[in-house]
């Protein structure tokens, strides 16, 4: 039995770059949301509040960024969740990209 502990050695070294890969794939995502010159920034204020449950104070926070700075970062996570969060923008007329988060 002495080529059993070679292949666990072996599976363990094929397993990780599985992993790695793995990470890559989940990475950070981020949301980006636009600055428009449609929507209230009340309104953004509420939408930020309502899809992603951010106190009054830090959703008035990233709709002055998005009004002052053109944009401001208002979600990550991964690709999925990101793509969820920019159809859900969307759905509320505000203007959302994603992109992935370089480190």
């Amino acid at each position: 039995m002495t080529g059993a502990p070679g292949t666990t050695t072996e599976e363990t070294i094929v397993e990780e770059p599985v992993e790695a890969e793995k990470i890559v794939t989940d990475a950070p995502w981020i949301v980006i949301v636009w600055n428009d010159p449609v929507n209230l920034m009340s309104y953004v204020v509420y939408v930020f509040q309502k899809l992603f449950g951010y106190s009054k104070n830090k959703a008035t926070k990233l709709m002055l960024d998005v009004h002052h700075k053109g944009k401001a970062i208002v979600s990550h996570g991964t690709r999925e969740k990101a793509e969820a969060d920019v159809a859900r923008l969307h759905a509320h007329g505000l203007w959302a990209t994603m992109e992935h988060e370089h480190g």
